[in-house]
Parts: structure tokens; C-alpha cells; sequence
């Protein structure tokens, strides 16, 4: 019957988003900030907390250790063991998830109010207490060995590490954050303990809540739950940029369709162009069907089922990507199309009709995101880890109106670079010579 209110509060939750989003800013006793949407429509409380760091932080020689630790993390805690743990959660019928990228780690975690000091109680041991026991390490380890397994068979997976390593060579961006076959399978039960106290350190926290709670309350649950975690980490790598340059590079693999990743130097997220970049890229390639790449590749051409752009701002580095999967004989229109509309936005940039179109959309979409508490939660942390105040979310609309066709277009000018475009393809393209 309690699964059942959980899922019933998730499905009100996303009916009662809709209203306006009050973020109030929090600050506990103990000096951890959090930004809280208190709504007490539901009694059920979402909470997401990034830590900043991530794989990226990695000690030499250990690449995946952090991603193996926050797989390992919620496998018994305190005087419980593995399934100790997941049936007292499930008793409480908490939900939480663990996660690790690039630049971050990530925590989510969903309760109903009536459980709400045992289901903190319990994400209290797992981030404070774990126990990393070694029949645990070893178990989730083989699911990390499997999982780079499949990556080795996977076309885009491949696309994707090498774009990164030639992209970013010895820089953490350049490696792959679950590791190596040889990197993981010598992690040992002490470098998943130095993980640990690397990752989840107090002074690059953020913390986004939405629900049943007071910020009083919150306060408490701040202090309660994130207190006892170390109070500084190891330092973050440096900036870097890319080092591809113009070209293509083929990788020979055997599958009846070439997947393409390709992709230039980005812009970074604080930039003040970078309203004017987001409304370009959804032109571009962002916007479903009607973006541009769509229209030339599929639409007028049929050499794909889909083809994206995509702005990554990363902590350390930026990039403009995109990618795209085709048959091996026609991949290599496929590329040609790709670049001559780059070149051509570059060169002639977006129509006024174009840009009060996706300005309509990306205004109407916008609303849309905030469909319950996990996802607002999601949002507010998101905006404060890349530096945007709590009045962005009532701001937002309008700052992208307020984007003009000639900023649009300057920034098509100054931006995109048509000669520095790489194309990394895997598959066995015909008609397609590798210029590296």
C-alpha cells in the first residue's frame, strides 16, 4: 500500500507543477545552502544534491574509481549489509539514485513525509557510512567489467571515446569515467574508500529540494544528513581545450551502418553570447524536425532516421557537437550535407522567421520541464552549480526574447567554424577517405 501513496504523491506532484516556482534559499545551522520549493499540497519531499569533482577527479592510475564508489555506495551501510539496506528502503519505500559523471556526482532521493527522518536516516549511512564490502566491490565491478564490454561492441560508444581522447588526450575529459578493463580490475577496496572521501566533500555541494518541508526543517535535514562528510577535497583538473582540428577519422567496424560524431570548439556557459549560441543550435540541429540538419539530411535527402546538434559546456572545456548514423554507402553524403550547412549558417545565418519560430517553441517548451518535484529539484540544483540566480526560472522567457536576430547571427559568424568541424566515423564508410 505505501509503494502505491509514493506513486500516487509522484503523479500530484507533476499536476500541481504548474504553478508558480517560489525558491526560497536555504542555509542550515552548520552552513549547507540549498534552494527549496516548499509545497505542501502532497506529503512527499524529492532532494537532489550534485557534489562537484566526479570522475574528473580520478587519482592517477584509478580511472573509474569514482564511478565504481557511487555504484557500490547504497551496498550496505552502517551495521546493514547489501540487501539489509535495499529492504529497509524498500520498507520505507524511499527511492535513491547515485550517479556520476564528468564534472559531478549526483544524489536523488524521493520520500513520503511520514518516513522522512528513517528514509534520510538511511541515505545518511549510505553517504557517510558505507561499507564497501569486498563481496559487494567485486560483484558490482563485474557489472562495470560488463558494461565496458558492450561499449567495446557499441558503434556510438566507440564514436564517443574516441572523439574524447583525441579531443582532450591526457586531460580527464579524454578518458572514459567507467574506466578501463585494466583500470577497474585493479581497483582495490582502499581506492574505492579514497574515492569516497574525494568525492562527497562539503564546500562543492548543491542541494535542490522540492516538497513537503519546511525550511526550517530542511535546515536540519541538511545538517543531519551532509554534516559529517569531509569539509574540503582534492583539487579540480585545470581548463583545457580541444585539440582536433578539420577532418574526418574512420574507424573500421563491422556493421551495416556508420555512426558519426562530429563537433568543433563550444562556448562556455557563463559566456554572455551563450542565450544567442542555445537559440542557433536549436536552429541548427536542436529542434526535432524542424531543425536544419533535419530538413537537409533527412527530410530533403533521406540519409538518416536523425541527426542532432548539441551545446556541451563542461566545467573545464567546451564543445559544439553533433551526431548522426547512416548506411555505409551513404554516410559520406551524409557528412558532405552536414558541413555545407554549417558553413552556409555560418556565412548567411538564420532567417527572422526562423528566429520568431524557435522562439515561440523554446518559450511554450520551456514551461513543460517543470512537470514534478524531481524534476524541479533537478532544476534548481542544476541552475546554482553553473551560477544562475533564483529569479532566472521567472527570467528566463524573457531573456530569450529578448535575443535579436543580429545577435543570433553574429554569433553564427563568430562561432561556428566550419574548417575546424572533425567527423569521427565508425562503421566501414564507402566513398570516405580519414584525413588523420
Amino acid at each position: 500500500m505505501i509503494r502505491f501513496v509514493l506513486t500516487l504523491c509522484v503523479a500530484l506532484a507533476a499536476s500541481v507543477a504548474q504553478a508558480a516556482v517560489n525558491i526560497q534559499q536555504v542555509t542550515s545551522p552548520g552552513g549547507i545552502n540549498a534552494w527549496l520549493v516548499e509545497d505542501h499540497a502532497i506529503p512527499f519531499t524529492a532532494l537532489d544534491i550534485r557534489v562537484v569533482g566526479g570522475a574528473s577527479i580520478d587519482e592517477p592510475g584509478k580511472r573509474g574509481a569514482t564511478n565504481l564508489m557511487m555504484a557500490v555506495i547504497e551496498e550496505g551501510a552502517g551495521d546493514m549489509d547489501a540487501q539489509t539496506f535495499q529492504t529497509r528502503r524498500e520498507e520505507l519505500a524511499a527511492s535513491y539514485g547515485f550517479d556520476t559523471g564528468d564534472d559531478m556526482v549526483s544524489i536523488t532521493a524521493q520520500f513520503l513525509t511520514e518516513n522522512r527522518d528513517e528514509a534520510v536516516g538511511l541515505l545518511r549511512e549510505a553517504l557517510v557510512n558505507p561499507r564497501f564490502d569486498q563481496s559487494a566491490v567485486d560483484r558490482v565491478r563485474q557489472q562495470v567489467l560488463a558494461n565496458i564490454a558492450s561499449d567495446a561492441k557499441s558503434p556510438g560508444a566507440i564514436a564517443g571515446a574516441a572523439f574524447d581522447a583525441a579531443a582532450f588526450g591526457d586531460h580527464p575529459y579524454g578518458l572514459q569515467l567507467d574506466g578501463t578493463v585494466e583500470s577497474v580490475t585493479a581497483l582495490t577496496r582502499d581506492d574505492i574508500v579514497t574515492a569516497h572521501a574525494n568525492a562527497l566533500v562539503r564546500d562543492r555541494i548543491y542541494v535542490g529540494v522540492v516538497g513537503d518541508i519546511t525550511p526550517d526543517e530542511l535546515g536540519a535535514m541538511l545538517d543531519r544528513l551532509l554534516g559529517d562528510l569531509p569539509a574540503t577535497g582534492p583539487g579540480l583538473p585545470v581548463d583545457t581545450t580541444s585539440a582536433l582540428d578539420g577532418g574526418v577519422t574512420v574507424i573500421p567496424f563491422d556493421t551495416p551502418q556508420a555512426v558519426a560524431l562530429f563537433g568543433q570548439p563550444g562556448i562556455k556557459r557563463d559566456d554572455p553570447d551563450y542565450m544567442a549560441a542555445y537559440i542557433l543550435n536549436e536552429i541548427l540541429g536542436g529542434a526535432g524536425f524542424e531543425s536544419r540538419l533535419m530538413n537537409e539530411v533527412r527530410e530533403k535527402r533521406g540519409l538518416t532516421y536523425g541527426v542532432s546538434a548539441f551545446l556541451v559546456p563542461k566545467f573545464h572545456a567546451e564543445l559544439w557537437l553533433g551526431q548522426v548514423a547512416s548506411s555505409n554507402a551513404t554516410v559520406a553524403e551524409a557528412i558532405d550535407v552536414i558541413k555545407a550547412e554549417w558553413a552556409r549558417l555560418s556565412e548567411e545565418g538564420v532567417t527572422p522567421e526562423e528566429l520568431d519560430k524557435i522562439k515561440t517553441y523554446l518559450t511554450g517548451a520551456y514551461p513543460l520541464r517543470f512537470d514534478g518535484n524531481a524534476e524541479i529539484a533537478s532544476i534548481l540544483v542544476g541552475m546554482q552549480v553553473i551560477g544562475l540566480p533564483p529569479e532566472y526560472v521567472e527570467n528566463r522567457n524573457e531573456m530569450l526574447n529578448a535575443v535579436t536576430l543580429d545577435d543570433v547571427n553574429r554569433v553564427a559568424r563568430d562561432l561556428l567554424q566550419p574548417e575546424k568541424l572533425h567527423f569521427v566515423v565508425v562503421g566501414q564508410p564507402e566513398g570516405l577517405d580519414a584525413t588523420d
